[in-house]
């Protein structure tokens, strides 16, 4: 089943939600677009039904640019505190950004050049999968201004600390296949194969308890920065109530069982 809202195409594929970012020529984000991403977003979040989360762009040469410059010199955007323009209950920036109570896995599935906010999507996802030709770059400074939604906390994170200020400061390109010998994304394929795999790690993981699923990215988030022992601590007495579910469910104990039985587990979330 899939919808179009012109800017954005959503397709639901059994548990499977796919968002396709869809604005020609370069697939960049303005507010309503970023609002409408929130909001698909939101929907994948709340329906039980849905598990896993491709997100990836119309064509083949772009996925996107980001912020639609367009928008901001025309004043439709405004950039001094744009975040104020966001619905902070949608996640920030495309609706992914900051959207920290998104406990199921989202996947990029990258067509095309990943720039600018284009690549704060892709850094805000969980696993990346990124065709050959596509490459990556932060081209802000020589507009006058610095990535603001997600670059400046996340790539640092994802490379060695001068590699992520050479794409800061001077602006470079980077190959997916560098990207990928520096751990930045997760896997590189020919361009026709790129939504073929996307769809077989989100199959892969739809077959996953939904608790169990959801508890790796919630107690993630909670231990990022603290200390082993501290992360111990945090798991063991702050409120993950994902987590403290599946440690109770009754899916549990249907993977044991259906360990021990030798067959394959029926799961319900439950």
């Amino acid at each position: 089943m899939s919808e179009s809202e012109q800017d954005i195409i959503l397709a639901e594929n059994g548990a499977v939600f796919e968002i396709t970012i869809n604005r020609p020529k370069v697939n960049a984000i303005d507010l309503p677009t970023s609002r409408k991403m929130g909001q698909a977003l939101a929907r994948f979040r709340d329906d039980p039904k849905l598990k896993v989360c491709i997100i990836t762009a119309a064509g083949e040469k772009i996925f996107s640019a980001g912020w639609d410059l367009k928008s901001l010199d025309s004043g439709a955007t405004q950039l001094d505190n744009w975040w104020e323009n966001e619905d902070a209950s949608l996640g920030g920036f495309a609706g992914i950004t900051e959207l920290w109570n998104l406990n199921k896995p989202v996947i990029a599935a990258l067509n095309g050049l990943t720039i600018g906010g284009g690549f704060e999507i892709a850094l805000a996802c969980d696993l990346i999968i990124a065709a050959e030709h596509v490459e990556f770059a932060l081209p802000e400074l020589p507009l006058g201004m610095i990535p603001d939604a997600g670059a400046m906390q996340r790539l640092p994170r994802r490379l060695p600390y001068n590699i992520a200020l050479e794409m800061l400061y001077l602006g470079r390109r980077m190959p997916a296949a560098e990207a990928a010998r520096y751990g930045m994304i997760n896997k590189v394929v020919p361009a026709e194969q790129l939504m073929t795999t996307a769809r077989q790690w989100a199959a892969q993981l739809a077959q996953v308890a939904p608790l169990a699923l959801q508890s790796i990215k919630e107690v993630l988030r909670a231990v990022d920065g603290a200390s082993i022992r501290d992360s111990f601590h945090k798991m063991r007495n702050d409120k993950l109530p994902t987590y403290r579910e599946m440690l109770r469910s009754n899916d549990a104990a249907e993977g044991v069982k259906a360990f021990v039985e030798k067959r394959k587990p029926d799961f319900h979330g439950q």
